[in-house]
């Protein structure tokens, strides 16, 4: 699939938006991760491939201009962009419910490809906010697995739903005469 210019700029856009608040929410140890809103926001507009690419460029660019480890979680800004894509193709961005209801949806998947990585490429510590949740459940008896999981399911599911009311928002406001050509947006509208 050929993206338009208009896409191509959104894109670019939504990637430095992405990188800009995620390297904030890192430096600050924010115990949320902030840093899709760009993917979400394309993907609502423009689709699940164009918030594929997006995501993917998010954290291939990130992780070779500043925090390397931004890089290995390419797969999980893959997997946001498809599914909020699919999401808005089928109208779960139509009303601020719903949004929020497709936040938990991509939680689940985002956790589901998440912990894989951090557990066995990082050990269970990536250097964001949520270490000291999964320090914590460790230190109370929990088992390291579950630890991680829990710790990135709970910090995913406030993260997402803020994460897609946001982009939601940002959306809702566009000019009519920008969304207007975005298919997947008249969707979701």
């Amino acid at each position: 699939m050929r993206f338009d210019t208009r896409t191509l700029v959104l894109m670019a856009i939504a990637i430095v938006i992405n990188i800009v608040v995620g390297q904030i929410a890192v430096w600050v140890k924010l115990p949320l991760y902030v840093d899709a809103v760009g993917t979400v926001l394309v993907a609502i507009l423009a689709g699940p491939l164009a918030g594929a690419v997006t995501g993917v460029l998010t954290n291939v660019i990130w992780g070779l201009v500043s925090d390397p480890t931004a890089m290995a979680f390419f797969p999980v800004s893959l997997v946001i962009g498809l599914v909020a894509g699919y999401l808005a193709k089928i109208g779960w961005f139509r009303s601020i419910g719903m949004t929020v209801v497709s936040g938990v949806v991509i939680a689940v998947f985002s956790t589901i490809v998440a912990v894989p990585i951090i557990v066995y490429m990082f050990g269970g510590v990536t250097g964001a906010g949520t270490d000291f949740a999964t320090t914590f459940l460790i230190s109370v008896g929990q088992e390291f697995l579950n630890s991680v999981a829990v710790a990135n399911l709970t910090t995913n599911l406030a993260d997402k739903i803020l994460t897609c009311v946001i982009a939601w928002v940002i959306a809702s406001r566009m000019p009519n005469r920008f969304t207007a050509s975005f298919p997947f947006y008249q969707k979701a509208a």
